[in-house]
């Protein structure tokens, strides 16, 4: 199962808001887009969902649900997305169908081994800074807890970078092993913003191949 490098995190006031935001990524080139919407009622997601995966299909972008294990399911997302105080991944896995993936958050390097074992298809290795998209937030990771944490694990199951990440971060964040990263806010205040990110994430490629090989 291939990730993509850029997850566009949806952001918005309201449920259309969100859904127009999430035309726009499309629009612009993202290859996933995540469903985040907090302090909704299921019923809701669903609704939204459906619609989300209306307008991601056209596009052929990914779609992943946060939270909703069930709602990615019935409208056939392509996977869904569990924080910390989220369902477990062994719990989702058994009531997804199989080509759906799953990724967790994490914090820190227990919480990453403590993912692998669930056998998540991505790990999202957030707050790499502070940011004001979430309530409650952990303490910032920075580019020497990426460094620490993607040292020890050596795995081959990709770690996404996320929370108050910027075009000028993007090299260095790659330098670090971090496969991809996942971005709200700088996308949403200007969507253009997605070519730029994606020619600095494929531009780590020609990159990556020479590390494969070694």
């Amino acid at each position: 199962m291939i990730i993509p490098k850029l997850h566009y995190i949806s952001q918005g006031n309201a449920p259309k808001e969100h859904l127009e935001n999430i035309q726009k990524a499309c629009t612009s080139g993202a290859e996933l887009v995540q469903l985040r919407i907090k302090n909704t009622s299921e019923k809701k997601v669903l609704k939204l969902a459906k619609e989300a995966r209306e307008i991601t299909a056209h596009f052929q972008t990914r779609l992943i649900i946060n939270d909703f294990y069930k709602v990615a399911k019935e409208v056939k997302a392509d996977g869904v997305h569990l924080g910390q105080t989220d369902t477990c991944p062994l719990i989702a896995r058994k009531y997804l169908y199989t080509w759906q993936m799953i990724g967790g958050t994490a914090n820190n390097l227990q919480e990453c081994e403590t993912l692998l074992k669930k056998e998540v298809d991505y790990i999202s290795l957030a707050p790499f800074r502070a940011t004001t998209t979430k309530d409650t937030l952990n303490p910032a990771i920075g580019l020497s807890g990426y460094n620490a944490i993607v040292d020890v694990l050596k795995t081959k199951t990709p770690i996404i970078g996320c929370g108050g990440i910027t075009l000028e971060d993007v090299k260095e964040i790659l330098d670090t092993g971090v496969s991809g990263i996942a971005v709200a806010e700088k996308i949403t205040r200007n969507f253009n913003n997605i070519r730029s990110f994606n020619l600095l994430l494929n531009a780590s490629l020609t990159q990556e191949q020479r590390h494969t090989f070694k």
